[in-house]
């Protein structure tokens, strides 16, 4: 995972975090993992229980059972391979922060074995509950352009 901020240049510089934006962008490595594991298990761990995922082209899946069902409906439809790009990790109060990251790598559809490009921008909500970061807030957008 490559953790870069546009410094307002050209050119992207390595971003300074603080502790807590640290443990954020390792949460943001195990959501990798977990999709590109098919995981809907390993996702659950990562998201407060009121959290909110919202796909784009589809309803908002609010609370913990309907985000399961989410999961665990995408993982049967598609397997994915990404790799994810954190362009920004704000902490903005003790427990609340965001991140906007970038990902790309390769989809395949179960179905039909059928492979493309898979890129995104994405906007994340993190609350801190405990000790831990959990995100409370998901959103993607494709940037793959249109077929």
């Amino acid at each position: 995972m490559h953790i870069l901020r546009w410094n307002g240049e050209l050119s992207p510089e390595r971003i300074i975090m603080n502790a807590d934006e640290k443990a954020i962008a390792g949460v943001l490595a195990s959501y990798q993992e977990a999709l590109n594991q098919s995981s809907t298990d390993m996702v659950m761990k990562l998201y407060a229980p009121d959290g909110v995922f919202m796909p784009q082209h589809f309803a908002s899946s609010v609370g913990s059972d309907a985000i399961r069902k989410a999961y665990d409906g995408v993982f049967k439809a598609i397997k994915l391979e990404v790799k994810f790009d954190i362009a920004e990790v704000h902490q903005v109060a003790p427990n609340w922060a965001f991140a906007r990251t970038n990902s790309a790598g390769k989809v395949r559809i179960n179905a039909t074995g059928q492979s493309s490009p898979e890129a995104n921008q994405e906007l994340f909500v993190f609350q801190k509950i405990g000790e831990n970061w959990k995100i409370s807030r998901y959103c993607f957008s494709t940037t793959n352009p249109p077929h």
